[in-house]
């Protein structure tokens, strides 16, 4: 039965949890995030150096990486990897030129490239695009059963709080769900990442948007998930001058480019499998 997105969760998560051998959880304490009234964001025209309050944006160190064990242990083995990727248009791949190009079809490739050259056994990844454009955090909950769970993934890479803001869902709701949703994924034996926002003109010039990257974090740390900050790499990336705004965005100044997905997928890769204990690469030297 799919999660309702209508009323509290986590005692029915609880249930799921007592099923599996797990210990009860009692319900968590709600996220508390400051809402910053006439908040202003820097957007993509503004310096890659902007920095966001630092109350909006925990410390790398508070952020400690959590580590992914049932794809370490099938990493170490050699075997097959099934990998969901949930969210909405950035993971559908709204904005990209081909099925091909969108960052889950790159994802895998980059996967399986990357296990082959660490010489362990061969091992082939499957990645399931299960991303849908305008999606929040209400009705991802509403399919996450059927889209994700029936899946039965080794783990869920999780794109979420982008369309949030734009859409109503409060910063309270949207933690909720997002706890209940790892939760709900964890009880199958299941691993998950999480991803948040992606730094855009649309998202930047929504007032109060960062608090959903905030509470994304937040909730993230009290479970131990790891988070793909896509956010912070992409201001990295402008700032290095490896890709410019409008290379990594496209012209309705939301959606990600190929350029944009292409780095996005190498980046995920990089973090899922350090997540999974294998070392980073090291870059090629001429």
């Amino acid at each position: 039965m799919p999660i309702s997105a209508r009323r509290p969760l986590v005692p029915i998560l609880g249930l799921a949890l007592l099923a599996l051998g797990a210990p009860a959880r009692s319900e968590p304490v709600p996220v508390q995030v400051p809402v910053q009234a006439g908040a202003v964001h820097a957007g993509l025209d503004a310096p890659a150096a902007v920095r966001t309050p630092a109350a909006g944006r925990p410390a790398l160190h508070a952020r400690t990486l959590a580590r992914l064990p049932r794809l370490a242990g099938l990493v170490a083995k050699g075997a097959d990897i099934r990998i969901v990727a949930f969210g909405s248009s950035s993971t559908e791949g709204i904005g990209a030129t081909s099925l091909a190009s969108t960052y889950p079809a790159q994802l895998q490739e980059d996967l399986e490239a990357r296990l082959d050259r660490s010489g362990s056994a061969h091992q082939f990844v499957t990645v399931l695009n299960r991303g849908k454009g305008g999606d929040d955090a209400e009705a991802m909950a509403r399919r996450l059963e059927r889209d994700v769970l029936a899946e039965k993934p080794d783990l869920v890479v999780w794109q979420t709080g982008s369309n949030d803001p734009m859409t109503g869902v409060s910063v309270e709701r949207f933690a909720e769900l997002t706890r209940a949703g790892i939760l709900a994924i964890r009880a199958t034996g299941a691993d998950v990442i999480l991803m948040d926002q992606q730094w855009c003109k649309r998202l930047s010039g929504t007032a109060g948007s960062e608090l959903y990257g905030t509470a994304l974090h937040a909730v993230a740390s009290e479970l131990g998930v790891p988070v793909i900050r896509r956010n912070a790499m992409m201001r990295a990336w402008v700032a290095k001058g490896l890709l410019t705004p409008t290379q990594m965005i496209g012209p309705d100044g939301l959606h990600m480019t190929d350029a944009g997905y292409n780095h996005l997928a190498k980046a995920a890769m990089t973090q899922i499998l350090v997540s999974a204990g294998l070392p980073e690469e090291a870059p090629a030297r001429n």
